[in-house]
């Protein structure tokens, strides 16, 4: 009779299983990762920060030869409790198959070497970064962090829908948008007037990859109640900063019968449920990014469980900013200007020490679709600042008024054509509505205390690099 063998699926699997088969033949894969000693092979399948090691013997010299760090291999052999101290399990390999080919003279010119690389070096092989413990980390709780925002929803009955990601309008107001045009760049068809004939375009007018699912996330919630969208947004702005993408992704949800203060609990109910989340189901990719980094991840994310979020109207955040004791920069603010991140900074790391909501924003400095406060000077808007990292959410109760969203509009001179449908929403029967936008790679940033955002998004794509 065949002896049967037990074949996982991942190394994670095992591990969370390993009392029920010590000493007993099992199947397993996984890529090398390096070598110890001459007789341990540290694999790695990416399902778990912790690699497993394979005992070899000398009946193995001539197959080790032809082993180099980043292939893959099919090991059989017995499962026994490990003697060494850096891992409870190993596998005394009976057979080792060799399943991947690859080139050993490419191996000095790749990442997968066992050594420290900067996070600009692995940016260099954004394909191969994965394959590091460090990104591997990152992109496991990137995927724990989307599946509880997911979760999040659907528990509190919020439809989820794709929105467009070609559009016709700037939602932001920021004018930074990538074009999308089908013309032949080298005949480019022009008008009467010179001008570019955008009638002759795809869409028989000029088109734009999104910046914002927001619009019309607005009307699918007219109808639908409360939805929320998670897609991919756009900015052609040429800014190369730590924290800036031109490609990223955006959770956007939208609330009928909603006001402000409804908007800004549930805004900070779903960035609580998601850090408890992650604290509970990435808690060994956290550890190894704190113990790494030498920063205390879980203080830090347990202190936001912990405590309220600081409610504060932007005319007090101006007050206590004219007021402080900390350099001229932050004391020439003046009522009606936007906030810079340098005095968020201070708002939320030193004057509070804590996440905080900025509320009811300045007219004039916010876009048209905010509802207008009654003291018509400010409107509705609110943006959740957290330490370390900025603003991780902006939103707003929406101006439901037909009459005065049409007058915004025409005061600020916006493509009155474009918004038609927009404007619609309002005509025929509106209620007050509420929604906010979640920087998604922002929330990593802050969860994994990774300096920069181009490392916690798996092709980052930014000025001058589009690469992979």
């Amino acid at each position: 009779m065949k002896k049967k063998i037990k074949c996982f699926n991942s190394i994670k699997e095992l591990i969370f299983n390993y009392k029920f088969f010590i000493s007993k033949e099992i199947k397993i894969k996984g890529w090398v990762k390096h070598f110890r000693y001459n007789c341990f092979i540290i694999i790695n399948d990416g399902s778990t920060i912790n690699n497993l090691q394979i005992f070899i013997d000398q009946k193995f010299d001539s197959l080790v030869k032809k082993i180099n760090i980043g292939i893959s291999i099919e090991v059989i052999g017995v499962l026994v409790l490990s003697k060494g101290k850096e891992q409870n399990i190993e596998i005394y390999a009976n057979k080792i198959k060799i399943i991947g080919k690859f080139a050993p003279e490419e191996l000095q010119k790749t990442i997968l070497q066992p050594k420290t690389h900067s996070f600009k070096k692995l940016r260099e092989q954004a394909y191969l970064r994965f394959r590091t413990s460090i990104f591997s980390s990152i992109m496991r709780i990137r995927h724990n962090i989307s599946f509880s925002i997911h979760k999040f929803f659907f528990q509190k009955n919020f439809i989820y829908i794709n929105t467009p990601i070609i559009t016709t309008y700037d939602s932001e107001g920021a004018g930074e948008m990538f074009r999308v045009t089908n013309f032949d760049l080298k005949k480019i068809p022009l008008n009467e007037k010179g001008e570019l004939n955008n009638n002759l375009d795809f869409f028989g007018t000029s088109t734009y990859l999104t910046v914002s699912g927001q619009l019309q996330g607005e009307a699918a919630a007219s109808g639908l109640g409360k939805i929320y969208t998670f897609g991919p947004t756009f900015r052609a702005e040429k800014s190369n900063t730590f924290r800036h993408l031109s490609e990223f992704w955006m959770i956007e949800p939208e609330m009928s019968f909603s006001k402000l203060v409804h908007n800004m609990n549930i805004a900070e109910k779903l960035l609580k449920y998601v850090i408890k989340f992650v604290i509970n189901n990435s808690y060994e990719d956290l550890f190894f990014l704190e113990k790494k980094n030498k920063i205390k991840i879980f203080k830090r994310l347990n202190n936001v469980l912990e405590s309220s979020f600081e409610r504060i109207s932007y005319t007090n955040a101006i007050k206590i900013l004219k007021y402080s004791k900390n350099g001229e920069f932050l004391q020439s603010i003046n009522w009606g200007e936007d906030l810079k991140s340098e005095h968020e900074k201070f708002l939320a790391e030193n004057y509070f020490n804590n996440p905080i909501i900025i509320y009811n924003y300045p007219l004039k400095i916010k876009p048209f679709y905010m509802r207008i406060n009654n003291d018509n000077k400010t409107v509705a808007a609110m943006d959740i600042i957290f330490p370390y990292i900025g603003e991780i959410i902006g939103g707003s109760q929406r101006e439901e008024r037909y009459n005065v969203l049409l007058k915004r509009i025409l005061e600020l001179n916006l493509n009155i054509k474009s918004l038609w449908w927009y404007l619609n929403i309002r005509r025929f029967g509106s209620v007050p509505q509420s929604g906010f936008g979640l920087g998604f790679e922002r929330l990593i940033q802050y969860i994994t205390n990774i300096d920069n955002i181009k490392d916690v998004i798996p092709f980052p794509r930014y000025p001058n690099h589009a690469y992979f």
